[in-house]
């Protein structure tokens, strides 16, 4: 038993002289960044104590600083059941948020403002749970866009952020890497190149990137090409040396005769302990867009623009507003020539953790943030967005489950189906009135067609059968004018609504479907009268009733068409009064359908009114009240045409 004592003691002893130089080494590694190691090697401590509180602190905070918080759940859950927090109840939100757990997330949020008074974080928690619910009625943007993952770009290690230059697809990828990354063990990644055209890669041909040596020992990533392909800008940094740069920053290599030189660090980043990232030039190479966590921002990652200053370099770099930017990460700017401004955050609403956005101006003018919807965006990183032909296709980069390795490349195409085309073709039919005949054919009428906003859309001359054939849109309305000298010019309008299958039961690509109309001319005689039917007034009276008013409505349409016209307006009486009274009335009758002519629009001077009283009688000696109103009439005649 005593050596059994002493020998359980010794042991005793041991473990507690290991775990101390475990967690030395753990912190040193974690304080380092190096966050892979430090989460394997507290993760031995973890084996043997799983309550450890350090132990699940760090390895909870090394998942999170290298982007990993979905895997940090289990060891915040510790912290929160241990010694809570405001911080741990926040990121434990965070970490439910990222694995999809809504519900979770906003229970932490919530215990997380019961152990702080501090108003930022109290305001950045309601802002998470206000997110939550926003995030329940996000709509796709681009609702019929397809996303597929493109397996022969792809490797196990990470691939991201392609763009395209002059027929070649450039990308990040940890392929060929010769080191790991310590803060989340991923191998160091190399800009790379293969021959493209639109979405068609030459997979076979990706080779590391020509224009300048990539670098061992660091990541080089997220690459930017000037739109005349003479300047490269990316992204470098957390390299092993301790005489490099502290922070990752902006690099870039001019074209310069026969080659670009050799990268060099750039002046937009300012301070080489400023974080600076993801670039990307406006679509005229006269601003550069990049993440920064400069001072002054409003939290994590902001978007940056700067301009393009007289020597070629970019200056004077400009924080996008708060309306883009939030507490959280921006990153991965995109702006199209549309004025549209497309980025990832994980700081606005989405479904997990970097989502793709677009900022846009909306009917007001006020700029306003879209999230892309589920068809773009996933519970993971979704970043990194690049339009080959905007907005029809291009790429994203994702790291969501069900790909070939880290983060991987997708494509997206349009896949909105193409809408069913109906050409309605219409036969206009030109023919003339001939008395006690049927309507005859007229040949060479002109016919021309205007659409609903009066424009002309087409015009020609009827043929010999007095055809004239269009082309016209379903549900519109259109105008037909037909014209011949020696006729009246007539236009009447004319309507597809109604007259077209509904495109949703149409199998065929397009359809034709033939109407036809017929526009009958009258012959346009010097001194003719022409009978208006249907002119009636009270006895005694000479008022345009209504439905006179729809009759004479006709007639103005006719001196519309026919501008040139000028007519006498008659008004003839029955024989049943005496002469006197029947020229006083019907010449106020004829004068009172003038005056109402006119206030529709047509020259007083194209118009002469003319009471007859009972001098031109058509039936002599009327017997019935049938026979009395054929007298009793409103007619009108042509008496001038002008050149």
């Amino acid at each position: 038993m005593k050596h059994h004592f002493l020998g359980s003691l010794f042991l005793f002893l041991v473990l507690i002289s290991s775990c101390k130089s475990l967690q030395e080494k753990g912190n040193d590694q974690f304080l380092s960044g190096e966050y892979q190691y430090a989460i394997n090697t507290f993760g031995q401590i973890l084996a043997e104590d799983s309550a450890n509180v350090e132990a699940n602190q760090i390895v909870a905070e090394s998942y999170r600083l290298s982007n990993r918080i979905e895997k940090s759940t289990p060891y915040y859950e510790q912290l929160v059941a241990q010694d809570p927090s405001f911080e741990a109840y926040y990121r434990l939100g965070l970490s439910y948020k990222a694995n999809e757990e809504l519900e979770k997330a906003e229970e932490a949020f919530e215990s997380a403002k019961g152990y702080t008074s501090d108003e930022v974080f109290l305001a950045e928690t309601q802002r998470q749970i206000e997110a939550i619910k926003l995030s329940e009625g996000i709509e796709e943007y681009f609702p019929n866009y397809e996303l597929v993952n493109y397996q022969e770009l792809n490797t196990a290690g990470a691939d991201y952020a392609p763009i395209t230059s002059e027929n070649f697809i450039y990308f990040t990828s940890g392929r060929q890497a010769s080191g790991l990354y310590a803060a989340d063990g991923s191998p160091y990644t190399k800009l790379f190149r293969a021959r493209a055209e639109g979405l068609r890669v030459d997979v076979s041909g990706v080779q590391a990137l020509p224009e300048f040596r990539n670098e061992e020992g660091l990541n080089q990533a997220a690459i930017a090409i000037s739109p005349d392909g003479n300047t490269i800008i990316y992204a470098r940094g957390n390299s092993t040396s301790p005489k490099d740069f502290p922070e990752t920053t902006l690099f870039a290599s001019y074209f310069r005769g026969s080659g670009f030189t050799q990268p060099i660090w750039m002046p937009v980043n300012e301070d080489e302990t400023w974080y600076n990232t993801t670039p990307a030039f406006s679509p005229d190479g006269e601003e550069l867009y990049f993440a920064s966590t400069r001072p002054g921002g409003y939290g994590g990652l902001d978007l940056y623009k700067a301009t393009k200053l007289a020597n070629g370099d970019f200056g004077n770099a400009k924080n996008l507003g708060p309306t883009i930017n939030t507490p959280g990460n921006e990153m991965f700017p995109r702006p199209t020539a549309d004025g549209k401004f497309f980025f990832s955050s994980d700081g606005h609403p989405g479904h997990g953790k970097l989502d793709l956005f677009v900022a846009e101006l909306d009917e007001s003018g006020t700029q306003v943030i879209r999230n892309l919807g589920e068809n773009f965006n996933s519970n993971q990183d979704d970043f990194g967005i690049y339009f080959t032909e905007y907005p029809k296709e291009g790429y994203i980069s994702s790291n969501r489950d069900g790909g070939v390795g880290d983060d991987d490349i997708y494509y997206f195409e349009d896949k909105t189906p193409k809408p069913k085309i109906v050409n309605v073709l219409l036969n206009v039919f030109t023919k003339q009135r001939v008395a006690g005949e049927p309507d005859a054919v007229l040949e060479q009428a002109r016919v021309v067609l205007y659409d609903g906003q009066n424009k002309q859309m087409d015009g020609n001359f009827s043929n010999s059968t007095g055809r004239v054939r269009f082309t016209l849109a379903p549900d519109e309305n259109y105008t037909i004018i037909a014209s011949k000298s020696g006729y009246f010019s007539k236009s009447v309008p004319y309507t597809t609504n109604g007259k077209t299958p509904d495109p949703s039961t149409l199998v065929q690509d397009v359809t034709n479907i033939t109407l036809d109309t017929t526009i009958v001319l009258d012959q346009l005689i010097l001194d003719k009268s022409i009978v208006l039917e249907n002119i009636y007034y009270d006895l005694d009276k000479a008022d345009i009733r209504p439905d006179a008013a729809l009759e004479l409505d006709k007639l103005v349409q006719i001196l519309k068409d026919n501008p040139t016209i000028r007519i006498e307006l008659s008004s003839h009486a029955d024989a049943r009064a005496t002469d006197a009274y029947n020229d006083d009335l019907t010449q106020r009758r004829a004068q009172s359908a003038v005056d109402y002519i006119v206030s529709q629009g047509i020259a007083a001077d194209r118009l002469v009114a003319k009471g007859y009283g009972k001098r031109q009688l058509i039936i002599q000696n009327a017997q019935t009240e049938e026979e009395h109103q054929v007298n009793r009439r409103t007619e009108f005649k042509v008496i001038a045409v002008e050149n």
